[in-house]
């Protein structure tokens, strides 16, 4: 049996070899890089309703549901309904009577003028007849004629038609041919350009 000599012992593992605490490793500090923050910024478009006033009555005349005019023969001012249902103008007038004058149709009428002032009596040639239905009455045959209608400062030669008929709050009845591209009607006002100036033509 071969004896074991001291010198050929093995010799221990270091790593097997305990280390005291003069023997640890120095301590390193690490930094560590900070994250990077990527800020993202958001940009919310927002649409607004942009309101634009846009003038409808441009280089129109405005009225309102009444209106002052002047009757153009006789210079009478009368309180007059505007009525964008009718297609004629429609005057009403007392002791109408149709006539002959030079082999053409006339009518004679008079025209209040006001209270206190005398009645206004007119000759003008008939230029048409038109007839004119309305519910619970008969159909009427009415003579049309010219006349120059004046409210504020503007005036039109157009055709209205003339009714016998008792008293009404408007005696006179405005409708689309003076009305049509010449005025708008704003049905929430009354009475928007006063009162009418007489035509310059008038004497």
């Amino acid at each position: 049996m071969k004896s074991t000599s001291p010198a050929e012992e093995p010799a221990e593992s270091p790593s097997e070899t305990p280390l005291g605490a003069d023997q640890c490793p120095p301590v390193e500090t690490v930094v560590c890089a900070e994250p990077e923050v990527k800020v993202v910024e958001r940009v919310i478009e927002r649409k607004f309703e942009k309101v634009v006033e846009v003038p409808v009555a441009k280089d129109k005349l405005v009225l309102g549901s009444e209106e002052l005019f002047t009757v153009e023969p006789g210079g009478v001012r009368l309180l007059a309904l505007i009525d964008t249902g009718a297609a004629t103008c429609s005057l009403s007038v007392e002791e109408m009577k149709p006539f002959e004058r030079d082999g053409s149709d006339w009518v004679r009428f008079r025209l209040p003028n006001g209270d206190d002032a005398e009645p206004v009596t007119i000759e003008l040639p008939i230029a048409r007849h038109v007839r004119v239905a309305r519910p619970g009455f008969e159909r009427q045959r009415r003579p049309v004629v010219a006349m120059s209608l004046t409210v504020g400062e503007v005036t039109h030669m157009v055709e209205v038609n003339l009714v016998e008929r008792g008293d009404f709050d408007f005696p006179l009845l405005v409708g689309r041919n003076f009305l049509k591209d010449a005025a708008v009607v704003d049905v929430s006002r009354k009475q928007v350009q006063g009162k009418p100036q007489l035509p310059s033509f008038s004497k």
